[in-house]
């Protein structure tokens, strides 16, 4: 879905890893939660507390995902999921547009 309706977007951003990473939270009218962000190129741990769904709108990554031996390439419109619980890690190869839908 190219864009989102009747949501309400929380004001301040979600920053990590020293603005390299950021983000703004929408919350839907059912409770529910995505991040719009932008990550610029490096490499990042996270950790997850809900499943999420990684859609990557434009750009380039690898992920590492829990349990994993290889990294996985991740571009434009495709996507990625991170069981809960679980962390993670990306190596950011060009500035990258995300969408993470976390899943409960």
């Amino acid at each position: 879905m190219p864009e989102f309706t009747n949501v309400t977007i929380v004001k301040k951003a979600n920053i990590y890893f020293d603005g390299k990473v950021t983000s703004r939270t929408v919350i839907f009218a059912d409770g529910s939660q995505k991040t719009l962000g932008i990550m610029l190129p490096g490499e990042y741990e996270f950790n997850t507390a809900d499943k999420e769904l990684m859609e990557i709108m434009a750009g380039a990554l690898e992920v590492l995902l829990p349990g994993a031996d290889s990294w996985q390439t991740v571009k434009d419109g495709e996507a990625f999921e991170v069981p809960a619980h679980a962390k993670f890690w990306l190596r950011v190869k060009t500035i990258t547009d995300y969408c993470c839908s976390f899943i409960k």
